[in-house]
């Protein structure tokens, strides 16, 4: 279980870096925001997936 958590926790790190970077170089760039509009939404569905799931392996491993 503690693993699980870990790779979650991981998961979000990874996801969060990924998304800071990558969302104001697709808005800044002229046309791309067109283009990668799904990619964002779908990483920011996930980001919050992570996080609720995050919070509830958090209280299950307590």
């Amino acid at each position: 279980m503690s693993i699980a958590f870990q790779a979650l926790i991981f998961l979000l790190v990874v996801l969060s870096f990924i998304l800071v970077i990558g969302v104001p170089v697709i808005l800044a760039s002229p046309g791309e925001w067109e283009r990668s509009q799904k990619i964002v939404y779908a990483g920011a569905t996930l980001w919050v997936a992570l996080v609720i799931s995050v919070g509830v392996f958090d209280s299950l491993i307590v």
